[in-house]
């Protein structure tokens, strides 16, 4: 049972799914608390946006560091101990303010703006540094940050249902990388007509 529970928890494939999962969930009560309210459209979609990224990147966040103090723990980690804990650091913190500050929720304009710009943009450039392979992921934190400086309807819609399809394409992506069985390391798109 406890071989079961450490495989599962250090399979990376399957955090990004579980991660987007939880969101949708909290996206979804969130809607539902405030879909009679008279908040502007423009608030609650803004808290969304940034609900859903924080609590996807901030599960995954959660999910790397159990995964680290689980290979830890079994003697299997390969590579720096702390510099592994401080890249889970790094990506928990600020998606924890950020779901925090999305809970005050919707924000005036005026008082949580800022640090929710911030957070976002620290999300963003700390998964960027991380490699560019993470920009599928750090693309919400930079919608998020186009949809609250945004000026014009048209341009908020666009951004939101950018937003929606970067979503759904990282959900899909996930779900065939769960399917695929394989780490992150040997999950490559295979050309036409090869198989590995």
């Amino acid at each position: 049972m406890i071989d079961r529970l450490a495989a599962l928890i250090v399979d990376e494939s399957k955090w990004l799914a579980v991660s987007m999962g939880f969101a949708l969930l909290a996206v979804s009560v969130l809607l539902y608390r405030h879909h009679h309210s008279d908040l502007p459209a423009r608030r609650w979609i803004l808290a969304a946006m940034n609900l859903f990224f924080g609590i996807t990147i901030g599960t995954m966040a959660l999910g790397h560091l159990l995964a680290v103090t689980t290979k830890l723990a079994l003697g299997t980690l390969d590579g720096s101990v702390l510099v592994f804990y401080l890249i889970g650091a790094a990506l928990a913190v600020p998606s924890w303010w950020l779901i925090y500050h999305t809970q005050r929720v919707p924000p005036s304009d005026d008082d949580d703006g800022r640090a929710t710009l911030v957070l976002n943009a620290w999300l963003a450039v700390t998964l960027l540094a991380l490699g560019v392979h993470n920009l599928p992921l750090a693309a919400p934190a930079l919608l998020n940050i186009g949809y609250q400086l945004h000026s014009g309807r048209v341009v908020g819609w666009a951004i939101a249902g950018l937003a929606v399809v970067v979503a759904v394409g990282l959900f899909i992506g996930s779900v065939i990388f769960m399917a695929s069985g394989r780490s992150f390391e040997q999950f490559r798109v295979q050309p036409a007509g090869r198989s590995s």
